[in-house]
């Protein structure tokens, strides 16, 4: 019988880890260069003995699945508990948050951005010229990312001191 850390991973396990170690880094507990070469070791990762061995020297959540935990007691399924996923399922930071409020599963973003990029685009199209009109629309949505890229960033932190108990 294969042992657990002779399985081989994919790209699921090792985006566990890459959150995980991302996450320890933001606590302090790695610097840069460090998460830069376990970065690079994941990315060439082939089992799950070599994922272990990066996250060896870190408190759980390490991305990987606990030995003899739930996720071994269903046949040690990647999808079992204690993984980190990156795509907002379990053990995600916002799984719960969605969940809690299901009249928030509607598309975000700016309503307005393509309605008025077209506008624009045609009227200055039809008075300056094409090349003019598509760099005023680049102008456009450029500003709209910015706009949106600085609220989620205060949202996030927002949510972070809300998560963080004591702050």
């Amino acid at each position: 019988m294969t042992r657990p850390d002779d399985i081989r991973i994919g790209d699921a396990e090792r985006d566990a880890v890459m959150v995980a170690l991302h996450d320890h880094f933001a606590a302090g507990r790695l610097d840069r260069g460090e998460l830069d070469e376990r970065l690079d070791a994941v990315l060439t990762a082939k089992t799950r003995g070599d994922l272990r061995a990066l996250v060896r020297d870190l408190p759980a959540p390490t991305g990987l699945p606990e030995p003899g935990g739930p996720a071994a007691a269903f046949g040690d399924v990647p999808w079992g508990v204690g993984h980190a996923v990156m795509f907002g399922g379990p053990g995600h930071p916002m799984h719960h948050r969605r969940h809690r409020h299901p009249a928030h599963h509607r598309r975000h973003g700016p309503h307005f951005a393509f309605p008025l990029m077209l506008a624009v685009f045609l009227v200055v199209t039809f008075t300056v010229g094409v090349g003019t009109a598509a760099l005023a629309v680049l102008h456009i949505a450029l500003a709209i990312w910015l706009v949106r890229a600085v609220m989620l960033l205060t949202g996030a932190r927002r949510s972070r001191r809300h998560l963080t108990p004591g702050a």
